[in-house]
């Protein structure tokens, strides 16, 4: 469990650890990272990270729901203006590679959250499926994309 900072001051300085955390995550994994590596990264006392997280585990699953969080943000901001849901899929997509090419972390720490957190890892993937299902609702129920049920659909 992570505690919530009080003040602007502690956001800033949770967010250092968070993207302190992902830089380390990142480059040397989940088994070679250390909690003395993200807080010199972020550049604040031991002491501080605990008052925060509980632990290293704690900040790997909250660095996979960032990272989460801010993928489904840009393909969402990307797509929202599209008018109609085939431009919204493309517009969608390029934000979601663009998104990858500028934080090659993502799926270098998602990789790792197999192993080191299948709760995350589940929660991610959920999450964008959720999403992705959300918007083919939406289109269903504009005439866009005809009803049906993905699922159910079988190939050749």
């Amino acid at each position: 469990m992570s505690t919530a900072p009080r003040t602007a001051r502690g956001n800033r300085t949770r967010a250092k650890l968070l993207e302190a955390a992902e830089a380390v995550f990142a480059s040397v994994g989940y088994h070679d990272a250390s909690i003395v590596k993200i807080t010199e990264a972020a550049g604040v006392g031991l002491g501080t990270f605990y008052l925060y997280f509980d632990g290293k585990q704690t900040i790997f699953d909250e660095v996979v729901e960032d990272l989460n969080r801010r993928v489904r943000h840009a393909m969402t901001d990307a797509a929202r203006n599209a008018p109609n849901r085939m431009e919204s899929e493309r517009a969608g997509f390029r934000a979601f590679f663009r998104f990858t090419a500028q934080h090659p972390a993502l799926y270098r720490i998602i990789r790792q959250a197999e192993f080191v957190s299948p709760g995350a890892l589940r929660l991610h993937y959920t999450r964008i499926v959720n999403g992705y299902i959300e918007g083919l609702k939406a289109a269903q129920s504009s005439g866009e994309v005809r009803d049906m049920d993905p699922p159910s659909q079988r190939g050749p």
